[in-house]
């Protein structure tokens, strides 16, 4: 039950059609203002289409017949690529571009009138990798409990951090004897994955948990964390002097601030074939990026400006093939683990609880 006075509703309700009446002829009045206009359309180039890196684009707008175009400007992923003052092809360039998926964007005028139609195509490298085979130097022993997921090597040491739920560790390790020279066991739960010096600092991936841990490179004690941005899962990692490059498992590749860990660009990794996917652990090389491919025996070599692979390294042979009994072993315990000294010009290799590791001279395929 309502107490207090009731509104009278009557006029209300009445002066409704007239409000909607009103509303409208506004709206009519409004749309004859407008003139309509119709949508423009890509002819040139088709959705999705391939197009190798280095190549030209030719771009050409469909409009519906009896317009004209007043002028054009192009972007290609946001950038200004090319303009025209009428709806004749342009050519777009591609060279220093990376590869991967491109947005091209066309901003035009039609008689005062402003509109805009996008397309996407794809740059693929049209460069076949060298390919390269190996030579063993030297053999070392490797500790057969370490999941390696990541390997650097500085001042006469490995920096290696491993993997497994409740066994991943980061360790200094001693070359001839392949023991740990300082050891820390990770909070069981992080996975580890990747690692990389950045002066004074190891800075170490995790796998499912979105967080990058901070260590002193000295002691190992715990300085700082931070989240991933873009990544979906922490994988492999590399310093360039520069950036902290990581991967995920994917083709992509993240190049992150090495001061506040946030990304600042993204590439994809093509070769010739396509898109190359399971990027593991990552070296930085000579300015290449040389990088494992979970479950493969091979190590591809990534131009970083452009994500071109340049060459592919089979290192099949290295682990006698019955060395692992199971089905589960043989299908995980698999290549993984580049470093490089630098002062030596020497290039290690190594795998998840392989019971080496090994100096090898890339040699080419005959």
């Amino acid at each position: 039950m309502h107490s207090g006075q009731v509104k009278n509703t009557d006029t209300f309700f009445k002066i409704i059609p007239v409000l909607f009446l009103l509303c409208s002829m506004l709206f009519l009045l409004s749309c004859k203002d407008k003139p309509e206009i119709s949508a423009i359309s890509f002819k040139l180039p088709e959705q999705g289409q391939s197009i190798s890196l280095g190549e030209d684009i030719k771009v050409q707008l469909d409009l519906p017949e009896g317009e004209k175009l007043t002028s054009a400007i192009y972007l290609l992923d946001g950038k200004p690529a090319g303009s025209s003052s009428d709806a004749k092809p342009v050519v777009l360039k591609t060279s220093g571009l990376s590869v991967g998926y491109k947005i091209i964007t066309a901003i035009v005028d039609r008689d005062g009138l402003k509109d805009t139609a996008t397309i996407s195509v794809l740059l693929n490298s049209g460069i076949k990798p060298q390919e390269y085979t190996y030579k063993i130097v030297k053999t070392y022993p490797h500790d057969t409990t370490s999941y390696t997921e990541g390997l650097a090597y500085h001042g006469g040491r490995f920096l290696e951090s491993t993997g497994e739920e409740g066994h991943s560790t980061l360790r200094w390790v001693d070359p001839l004897t392949g023991k740990a020279l300082k050891r820390l066991d990770l909070d069981k739960k992080y996975y580890g994955e990747g690692s990389a010096l950045v002066g004074d600092k190891i800075i170490m991936l995790t796998y499912k948990t979105n967080v990058g841990l901070v260590y002193d490179a000295k002691t190992f004690k715990q300085l700082d964390s931070f989240n991933y941005q873009t990544s979906r899962e922490g994988w492999g990692l590399c310093f360039d002097g520069k950036h902290l490059i990581t991967s995920d498992g994917t083709n992509r590749l993240y190049f992150m601030n090495k001061d506040t860990y946030k990304d600042e660009k993204v590439i994809d990794v093509f070769d010739n074939k396509g898109a190359v996917d399971m990027i593991n652990e990552l070296e930085y090389i000579d300015g290449k990026l040389y990088a494992n491919l979970f479950t493969k025996d091979d190590v591809i070599v990534i131009d970083p400006n452009t994500g071109i692979v340049e060459k592919r390294i089979n290192l099949s042979g290295l682990l006698p093939g019955d060395y692992f009994k199971d089905d589960y072993s043989i299908s995980n315990n698999v290549l993984n683990g580049i470093a490089w000294d630098k002062d030596g010009k020497r290039l290690f290799v190594t795998g998840k609880k392989w019971p080496k590791l090994f100096e090898i001279a890339l040699v080419p395929k005959q």
